[in-house]
């Protein structure tokens, strides 16, 4: 039973959002700067690697605190990313237009329609708070898609300096909202991030909308309630 919650907070991506196209570093213009018939020519495992490689710089950027600085660390991603797969020949003017579009784009990525459903419902009876290993445009797409003004606290780690589970991440978000973290419940599809907030004495739910995976992870996270849905969350909160 969890009883006495008076905040919730929520992990954003694949929580409440995913990404528009799919993937998380194509943003929803990357074809009308990379021919589609070029890009499909590539191996996946090309692809994969090269976006792996790019993935390393961004660990070279503890802190981002604007959009500014963001697009600049993308700027440079892109340009690893590209120089992984010349046969792309990819210009400055391409990169810096898929970095523009990553960065400034709200529409980068759709919101999960359990999501639009019960966070407004939520909020009528919680705080609520956004905890996410995310970067500073992150909080546009919630303005854009309406949704910003639900939540009281927007805590991202490229604004704090640290990542989930990093205990301080989760102080950053109980001490935004001003509540203890036994009256807090935590929201997240990674059990090390679940794991990371049970350990300071916060609630957790782990979010598993795969199916078969939800009922695996009923079998095998006993320390943590399995959610399937958002939707689940004001039955959970009641029981």
């Amino acid at each position: 039973m969890i009883q006495d919650i008076k905040a919730i907070l929520l992990d954003s991506g694949r929580v409440m959002n995913r990404p528009a196209t799919g993937h998380w570093f194509i943003p929803p213009n990357f074809f009308q700067f990379i021919h589609p018939d070029n890009f499909e020519k590539i191996r996946d495992i090309e692809k994969n690697a090269a976006f792996a490689q790019a993935a390393e710089q961004l660990t070279f950027y503890p802190l981002v605190r604007t959009k500014e600085e963001e697009f600049n660390v993308f700027m440079e991603y892109y340009r690893i990313f590209f120089m992984s797969i010349p046969r792309l020949k990819a210009t400055n003017e391409q990169v810096e237009g898929i970095a523009r579009d990553l960065v400034y784009n709200p529409e980068k990525y759709e919101f999960i329609p359990d999501a639009l459903d019960t966070i407004p419902r939520l909020a009528k009876s919680y705080k609520l708070a956004i905890v996410s290993d995310a970067w500073p445009s992150l909080e546009d797409v919630y303005t854009h898609a309406g949704m910003r003004d639900y939540f009281s606290a927007f805590i991202l780690s490229s604004q704090i300096g640290v990542n989930k589970p990093d205990p301080f991440i989760y102080h950053a978000a109980l001490d935004a909202l001003g509540v203890n973290p036994q009256e807090a419940l935590f929201v997240d599809d990674n059990p090390k991030n679940c794991d990371g907030a049970r350990q300071l004495g916060i609630h957790t739910a782990l979010l598993c909308r795969d199916r078969t995976e939800y009922y695996l992870m009923r079998l095998i996270r006993r320390n943590h309630p399995v959610i399937h849905s958002l939707s689940d969350l004001p039955g959970l909160l009641k029981s």
